[in-house]
């Protein structure tokens, strides 16, 4: 799904940002320049890259 019109960024180029280390919004704008422009992505641009943060955490093993 497209999330930021303005530069043709997906969900999927989100993801791919988080799994090789982006955890801000400030580092997707510097790498996808997602919200730069218009910044009506921003909110989408968010969840997606919160729901992934999450995704990644869960799958670590519990340490005691």
């Amino acid at each position: 799904m497209y999330v930021c019109i303005c530069h043709a960024v997906t969900d999927r180029n989100i993801e791919n940002a988080v799994d090789n280390g982006a955890v801000t919004m400030k580092q997707l704008t510097k790498e996808l320049k997602v919200g730069s422009q218009c910044g009506q992505c921003c909110t989408c641009a968010k969840k997606v890259l919160n729901k992934r943060l999450y995704q990644i955490a869960e799958a670590q093993p519990a340490v005691a």
